[in-house]
């Protein structure tokens, strides 16, 4: 349930450490384990390609726009950020892909572009949109319907409207998210091995907790073990006492103590793809009310992994967790103290994607999919306990990228 980086703790009592620190914590010991990764392979590329656009012949749409994000970088590999210059990416559902990008940073866009595409530059006195819009009609889709990735912003999708008026703009969710939903083999042992590293990186930082640490002294560790192994962009939060009864944290101080919670909610990325993994533990001895918390979320993560099967609705493992919750006296529903967030997330070039564990929702399971479960309890004023793996499922039902943990006294492995 790690929060998007850059966490809203950053700089208070929380979750990050100067990256000063981090450099001085002594990770010698630890080696990459990423010797053996294999990025997406440009065949596999091409056939997304392929899917999208049959993805929008069956939904009628005569093209797709995408601004930097993770789906340009699931479609064509770039990897860029959003700023006040617009790049695109315009995936047609006839002719070749076409980048719109400043003049100034195509040589940079060509460094991680995976596919053939047509790049298009721009000046700074000139109008972007009015080079997608050209780039549309040389495709035959400017008088057409058109597809809006969802994270497009508004002066984008706006401005391209008033320059194409006679085009529609429509969601692109059954196109992109089409694509998306199911990850391929490639795509889950890339899921499989950040999440490897981030297990790894927190049973190292646990053999070196020490009372008085504060949580950022404390993701500093798990930080720099995540770089060391190989991981990419290092995120998460840990929570202590208190504060871990609130699932995105506490600005309050915090320092460990022997006897409290310990929250640890981590991931990191290996080629865009991305872990996710919490950890409730206890440095010396466990209260026993904080024990019997611990043991009722271990046995709701494995609630919610006997309700995935393919074909039930994504929310009926939600549901389960709650029952089975609502039974042990929390809740009911998403009341506290019991479980106030969804029981799980999709997850891939995200850290959440769609679709969610969430009651209501109605989409089946199905091989590809990826989830994290994390079916945490929280009591205000308290503590609370989160444990959180993910796993994929196949044909033959759900597989854990990593094992969850067995016992509070044995919280890593």
């Amino acid at each position: 349930m790690r929060i998007a980086r850059r966490s809203f703790l950053a700089g208070a009592a929380g979750a990050l450490i100067a990256p000063r620190l981090q450099a001085e914590i002594d990770t010698s010991g630890l080696r990459p384990m990423t010797g053996d990764v294999a990025p997406i392979a440009a065949v596999e590329r091409m056939a997304r390609l392929e899917r999208a656009r049959t993805l929008m012949r069956a939904h009628k749409l005569d093209a797709v726009l995408i601004e930097p994000g993770s789906a340009m970088r699931y479609f064509g590999g770039i990897r860029w950020w959003r700023s006040e210059r617009l790049t695109a990416l315009v995936l047609p559902v006839r002719g070749q892909p076409v980048v719109v990008t400043p003049f100034f940073e195509e040589p940079s866009i060509r460094e991680t572009l995976a596919i053939p595409a047509d790049v298009r530059v721009w000046q700074e006195d000139e109008d972007p949109l009015a080079l997608v819009a050209g780039a549309l009609r040389d495709r035959g889709a400017g008088g057409g319907t058109i597809g809006v990735e969802e994270t497009v912003r508004f002066f984008a999708s706006d401005g391209l409207g008033r320059r194409l008026p006679q085009a529609r703009l429509a969601s692109a969710d059954p196109v992109v998210r089409g694509c998306r939903l199911l990850k391929s083999p490639a795509e889950i042992a890339l899921l499989a091995k950040a999440n490897a590293i981030t297990e790894a990186a927190l049973r190292w930082t646990w053999a070196r907790v020490r009372p008085g640490q504060t949580p950022g002294e404390l993701m500093g560790m798990v930080n720099a073990a995540t770089v060391a192994l190989g991981g990419e962009t290092p995120d998460g939060m840990a929570l202590i006492g208190e504060a871990s009864a609130y699932p995105h944290g506490s600005r309050a101080p915090q320092r460990v103590r022997e006897g409290d919670a310990i929250l640890f909610d981590c991931g990191c990325t290996v080629e865009g793809y991305t872990s996710d993994i919490s950890r409730t533990a206890v440095l010396g001895r466990a209260p026993d009310a904080v024990r019997r918390v611990w043991d009722t979320v271990a046995e709701g993560q494995q609630v919610a992994i006997r309700a995935a099967r393919v074909g039930a609705p994504a929310g009926s493992v939600d549901d389960a967790v709650r029952a089975f919750y609502t039974g042990r006296g929390y809740g009911p529903g998403y009341r506290l103290p019991g479980l106030s967030h969804r029981t799980g997330h999709g997850i891939g070039l995200d850290g959440h994607e769609p679709v969610n564990l969430v009651h209501g929702e109605r989409t089946p399971l199905a091989p590809g999919m990826c989830f994290s479960d994390e079916p945490g309890l929280y009591l205000p004023g308290r503590f609370g306990v989160r444990l959180e793996d993910c796993w994929h499922m196949t044909e033959a039902g759900p597989r854990w990228f990593t094992t969850p943990p067995a016992s509070l006294d044995r919280p890593f492995g």
